[in-house]
């Protein structure tokens, strides 16, 4: 289930109110003490989570939905920092990482429990049973929901934290459904772009520098800008690999890109997307933006 962009935290005794996780949004379902973890476009990611795959409820049968997050040098959620993991899927690789940039499962609601299809009770207590379950000492957390949106927008604001998801009390859960029974408001501008292009560092023709983008709206793919800052090294040399599969001949965008900005780039099929932080749009441009990571749990497609 989907939440819908709003730019109010909504009032009322109807709602309640939830930190916006800066993470990767998974499924995850355990039978018979066997843990399988999906994410939004339906791959099993599992693998890439091991410390996570531990049923701490055993062989209760139980379906949550959740954020895994992990935590950047200065405490808070970051989903850069998850770019570590998230495409490895070498065995020691995993292990190694796992010590090295450990995960959390924030589950944040229940949809089975001990074969009970829950979906279609009301989220207040859905959430009354998911409080009740033994997860405190695990790597399963249930963050905290709250009356006030007001106060936890500030507070989120204060500890540098995404954002606020706010929720009809009575809702309903839909998969596969936005709905505005869910609302969420994010307080960076961050937005998810669609890759068409690259460009390489000045006097090589292969070492990735810099990341052209655009938004897919109903008229094509609308060029939007360069995106350098955040790419170096280890992420430089990780986007050059993802992409090269990729090359064509021509622009894939449905408009002009300014001869600037064509000048030495490497085109792609638009398949790729990426998370941008940005101080919004100047002229149809992002304005000082900051490449944030790749969504590989979203296509082009779910941006329209």
């Amino acid at each position: 289930m989907l939440a819908t962009k709003t730019d109010r935290v909504p009032s009322g005794a109807q709602w309640l109110h939830e930190v916006k996780w800066d993470g990767v949004r998974v499924l995850v379902d355990v039978r018979d003490g066997s843990v399988r973890m999906t994410s939004r476009n339906d791959n099993d990611v599992t693998p890439a989570w091991p410390e996570l795959s531990d049923p701490p409820l055993g062989m209760r049968d139980l379906l949550v939905d959740g954020e895994i997050i992990a935590l950047n040098d200065r405490g808070v959620p970051d989903f850069r920092v998850l770019q570590n993991r998230m495409h490895v899927r070498n065995a020691r690789e995993v292990a190694r990482l796992v010590k090295a940039v450990p995960a959390t499962l924030m589950v944040f609601d229940l949809l089975r429990l001990d074969g009970e299809d829950l979906t279609d009770r009301p989220l207040e207590e859905r959430r009354a049973l998911l409080e009740q379950l033994p997860l405190a000492d695990t790597r399963w957390q249930v963050p905290a929901a709250y009356d006030d949106g007001d106060m936890l927008l500030e507070a989120t604001r204060a500890q540098g934290l995404e954002g606020v998801v706010s929720k009809r009390r009575a809702s309903r859960y839909r998969f596969d459904r936005r709905s505005e029974d869910w609302l969420k408001l994010a307080h960076r501008h961050r937005g998810s772009f669609v890759v068409g292009g690259w460009r390489p560092q000045v006097g090589t023709s292969d070492r990735l520098a810099a990341l052209l983008v655009g938004e897919q709206t109903a008229d094509g793919l609308l060029y939007r800008g360069r995106v350098g800052s955040g790419i170096a090294g280890a992420t430089s040399a990780r986007l050059a690999r993802l992409l090269a599969p990729l090359a064509t001949d021509a622009s894939p965008f449905a408009d002009e890109v300014p001869r600037v900005d064509a000048a030495g780039t490497f085109w792609v099929e638009p398949r790729v997307v990426v998370d941008v932080d940005t101080h919004g749009l100047d002229y149809a441009r992002l304005r000082q933006p900051s490449f944030q990571g790749v969504r590989d749990d979203l296509t082009p497609e779910d941006l329209r």
